[in-house]
């Protein structure tokens, strides 16, 4: 098998090798240029220089299995790959704007900044984990955004995939990542938990916040591993004008038991976008570390840990997290069909059971008066979900268009289920207009016969 060399000048398949634009340790990327092609494009080479056994092969190939299968404005769109013979390469588009990193480099950033960026990765990390993969990587040299403000995930070496074997796994016995930014199940050699990304989230968060990174620089695996018993400084200690809710999701993402950090990226996003829905713990009130005998506790308790429970696929862990919006009319009129979005509801949280509900009502401008009354038997009517407050919202919205109220509202907050009554005769114009341009599934529920 003959082995190309990449340099400038070269051409392969029709892509002619323009400038090295980065080299990193497992493989350069290059701009290159195709008659074919109008579009910036760049093409990424793995090194081979350690042996086609070596981790940036097998990296490159786990790559070269996922991208092809992914889509959306989160992730470079694949325009071309070659094998190893002569020369193994991806092209992808060129991204046009800047690496996260560079944001970090001026990091803390403005509290409005943080929330925007934070709200875009948030989405980003969503549409990623609906296709049933992992980045398992994330960090700012990771992270592009586009002129149009969109997140995009660059480098799926060490990813994850639901349906494609896990060659990573098979192959390297010692975990895979970055110390700063690798969540303690990987720690663990954990490669199939969608929570592992939101843990990176976390670390980025607080990095955007503080200027910090909150578990330090480790060198090595055993000073990684301290972040199994360690928690990290408050970043209100650090910063004071954070507010409490904020250290809240930071410091929630920043778990180590992926149970008690967020189930999804939507429900982090919601958070992030509804700071006035959350319910604060003693997470955001904290201002100082754990006294030094509960860090203590906590090691002897986690020093022989083998691993944390998990589903061993990406899809179980979206699907058992989803976010519902239930659109409400509770005037007398419709109580029959209230009655009826409640069974439907507790019915769908038996096989989702860690799912959040948002409790919604849509309310003209001119009827604000009436809000609290309205907001109060929202509150009434979801308390009977049984569900723990923290995965209840209640909202009411004032708007002269309904549908498009609901339509906006479950856009914002990657609503992956909306429940909304049918009306008392016919679909009505509302619950059409929503079954119809939604993107995500919905319920029409009728009233019961007789009712």
């Amino acid at each position: 098998m003959v082995v190309l060399r990449p340099q400038t000048g070269l051409e392969i398949d029709g892509f002619q090798l323009g400038a090295e634009l980065h080299r990193g340790g497992f493989s350069t990327v290059w701009q290159v240029s195709h008659p074919d092609h109008t579009v910036a494009l760049v093409m990424k080479i793995p090194r081979v220089s350690q042996g086609l056994a070596s981790a940036s092969i097998v990296g490159f190939e786990v790559e070269q299995m996922i991208l092809p299968r992914l889509s959306g404005p989160h992730v470079p769109r694949l325009i071309a790959q070659g094998d190893f013979d002569p020369m193994a390469y991806l092209v992808t588009e060129r991204i046009a704007g800047s690496s996260l990193r560079e944001r970090m480099s001026r990091a803390p950033l403005p509290l409005p900044e943080v929330l925007d960026l934070a709200q875009r990765l948030a989405q980003a990390l969503h549409d990623l984990h609906r296709q049933s993969v992992i980045h398992l990587d994330l960090k700012p040299e990771n992270l592009m955004q586009r002129p149009s403000g969109e997140v995009v995930f660059i480098d799926f070496g060490l990813s994850r995939h639901d349906t494609l074997p896990d060659l990573l796994a098979e192959e390297y016995a010692l975990p895979l990542g970055t110390f700063p930014y690798i969540a303690p199940e990987q720690l663990l050699r954990q490669r199939h938990d969608l929570r592992s990304d939101l843990f990176a989230f976390g670390v980025m968060l607080y990095q955007m916040l503080t200027g910090v990174l909150p578990f330090g620089k480790p060198a090595g695996f055993e000073q990684a591993r301290a972040r199994l018993w360690q928690d990290p400084v408050p970043p209100r200690a650090l910063r004071s004008d954070i507010p409490e809710w904020l250290q809240e999701i930071t410091l929630r993402a920043l778990e180590v038991d992926p149970e008690a950090r967020y189930q999804s990226a939507a429900q982090m996003l919601f958070d992030l976008a509804n700071p006035h829905q959350l319910r604060l713990t003693a997470r955001g009130l904290k201002l100082a570390r754990d006294p030094w005998h509960h860090v203590a506790r906590r090691w002897w308790r986690r020093r022989r840990l083998q691993g944390f429970a998990a589903p061993v696929a990406v899809a179980p862990q979206s699907q058992s997290a989803p976010h519902l919006v239930v659109a409400l009319d509770l005037s007398p009129a419709h109580e029959a069909l209230s009655e009826a979005l409640l069974l439907e509801v507790k019915r769908l949280l038996r096989h989702a059971p860690q799912a959040r509900v948002s409790c919604l009502s849509v309310m003209s401008p001119k009827a604000a008066p009436r809000a609290l009354a309205q907001l109060l038997a929202l509150r009434a009517w979801g308390l009977r979900l049984g569900l723990r407050e923290d995965r209840l919202h209640f909202v009411i919205l004032q708007h002269d268009d309904p549908a498009e109220a609901l339509l906006g509202f479950c856009a914002q907050t990657s609503c992956d289920h909306i429940l909304i009554g049918a009306g008392l005769s016919g679909f009505g114009k509302v619950a059409a207009r929503v079954a119809g341009q939604a993107g995500c599934s919905v319920s029409l529920i009728r009233r019961p016969q007789g009712a």
